[in-house]
């Protein structure tokens, strides 16, 4: 395409959105189905994109959808510090009212997620009804360069980006099975009688992080005839009686049908960090719940460091 700057005059900055949600999801299909639009209406808004600028953004590709050009990838920076300043603006001319409402999407691993989180977040929202949260308990990464998410909640810390970044908190993890289980195996004293049982574990070399692989290091050529990438499937399993399973206390200290097994010898510490990008940071949902999540961790550190079976709530 021959560049002219005076289409720029002809430019609908309405377009930057469907622009944006091409590049993240690489596919008009998925980014129509986000913005409540057909697939046409995507592909025409872009495309009058491109004639206004004068310039291909997006190679397009059996294998890999919409593909940013060197031309697309600049813009993307600018199309996303506009959207930025735009929720900004928002907020600041808006009342108080507005400003505690809108969308915050959470993305977190799968067992805090569902166990700690979405509980948590179930009486926020009754609190701060404007704001709807999205929660994605997922057991891989998530995103936020692509904008799956506003906030992550996840096992190690990003190593580059421009996010705001914070260690959430410390929780432990332990060995865990039934009585029935124990009554029916070999008798568990010490650390050498794990030789003699079986495992409830991950899938080693689908573990989206190497800090899920902890087995290996506690009890090498652990027998695991059973193994999930889902730490909630492992939590499953384990109170079907069939194995030992090592799983955060959170998860499974509340489960009476669990017991602690070699609590003093088999044990585990782990982090949780969360983040978010630095643009999306000081809006003020973004704060709040922030904030929320943050007190509501610290409140409940006992609880996840598994010295209650008990977690609490914020007033």
């Amino acid at each position: 395409m021959q560049k002219d700057p005076t289409r720029l005059s002809a430019l609908n900055w309405d377009d930057l959105k469907f622009f944006l949600e091409v590049a993240r999801t690489r596919k008009a299909s998925s980014a129509a189905k986000r913005l409540g639009v057909d697939y046409t209406t995507v592909s025409r808004r872009v495309s009058a994109l491109e004639h206004a600028l004068g310039t291909l953004l997006f190679e397009k590709s059996r294998t890999s959808g919409f593909v940013l050009t060197l031309e697309g990838q600049r813009l993307l920076g600018y199309a996303e510090s506009i959207e930025s300043t735009l929720h900004m603006a928002c907020e600041q001319v808006s009342g108080s009212g507005m400003a505690l409402s809108g969308h915050v999407r959470i993305g977190c691993t799968e067992g805090f997620g569902t166990f700690f989180i979405t509980p948590q977040l179930s009486h926020f929202v009754d609190t701060y009804p404007a704001i709807s949260i999205d929660i994605l308990p997922l057991p891989h990464f998530i995103s936020l360069s692509k904008r799956e998410a506003d906030i992550v909640i996840a096992l190690e810390r990003p190593e580059h980006g421009a996010y705001v970044c914070c260690k959430l908190c410390n929780y432990r993890l332990r060995l865990y099975a039934t009585p029935a289980y124990l009554e029916r195996h070999p008798p568990l004293q010490q650390v050498g009688d794990l030789s003699q049982h079986r495992f409830i574990s991950y899938v080693e070399d689908l573990a989206f992080s190497p800090e899920l692989l902890y087995l290996n290091n506690l009890i090498p050529n652990a027998h695991a005839p059973l193994r999930s990438t889902s730490v909630i499937a492992q939590y499953t399993a384990a109170v079907q009686g069939h194995g030992l399973a090592i799983l955060p206390c959170f998860l499974a200290g509340q489960d009476a049908r669990l017991v602690e097994v070699l609590p003093e010898e088999v044990e585990v510490t782990r982090e949780f960090w969360m983040y978010c990008r630095e643009d999306l940071r000081k809006l003020r949902r973004i704060v709040l719940v922030w904030d929320y999540i943050r007190e509501a961790t610290e409140r409940n550190q006992a609880f996840l460091l598994g010295d209650t079976g008990r977690m609490t709530f914020l007033d």
